[in-house]
């Protein structure tokens, strides 16, 4: 279903302020200096990181991370999806595998929100499966869902709460990625 202009701006109405936008800044800010401080111990002669932006949620938290990196790194992209519902699992394709070679290599993957975590288990696994030396995970934010999680971030932005977020790459079926600050919908609202 495709929202139309009204309702994409009724939804935006209804939804509560989380963050504000200088929040969201302040936690840009706090991963790149966790990447920079971790990245700057690379010696001359070992290889600087490759950094791997999952689409299209993490495209606004990489485009504001990047220009805060100070070490050398090459830049890539991958796209996945997961398919399924509850009652049957969901399978995980990938629609855009890395470009750049992995083999050997150090692996950052940018993500926008670390949520039930199976997703990145996979594209971590898949990138060591791929013949990566290590992969760092690597989040803007952490959903605090109350549950277990397969998998840990090692760097995270924030913990939002277990709600439906939009806004700083989060959607409400495609719309709403592009706010500057995180937003709630109301639980059991009609999307």
């Amino acid at each position: 279903m495709i929202l139309h202009h009204e309702r994409a701006k009724a939804l935006l109405k209804k939804s509560v302020l989380l963050r504000t936008a200088e929040e969201v800044q302040a936690a840009v800010v706090k991963v790149a200096a966790e990447l920079n401080e971790r990245f700057s111990r690379i010696e001359s002669n070992d290889a600087f990181p490759l950094l791997l932006s999952v689409m299209g949620g993490a495209a606004v938290f990489t485009g504001q991370l990047l220009p805060h990196l100070t070490f050398p790194m090459e830049f890539d992209f991958i796209h996945v999806s997961r398919y399924g519902n509850e009652e049957h699992g969901s399978e995980v394709i990938w629609k855009v595998i890395p470009r750049q070679n992995v083999m050997n290599r150090l692996v950052v993957v940018l993500d926008d929100v670390l949520d039930e975590g199976e997703t990145l288990l996979h594209i971590q696994r898949r990138l060591l499966e791929m013949g990566a030396e290590k992969v760092v995970l690597t989040v803007f934010a952490d959903k605090q869902t109350g549950a277990k999680k397969p998998v840990k971030a090692d760097h995270i932005g924030m913990e939002l709460p277990n709600q439906f977020l939009i806004g700083f790459g989060m959607d409400v079926e495609g719309y709403w990625r592009n706010l500057p600050d995180i937003r709630a919908l109301p639980p059991h609202l009609d999307v």
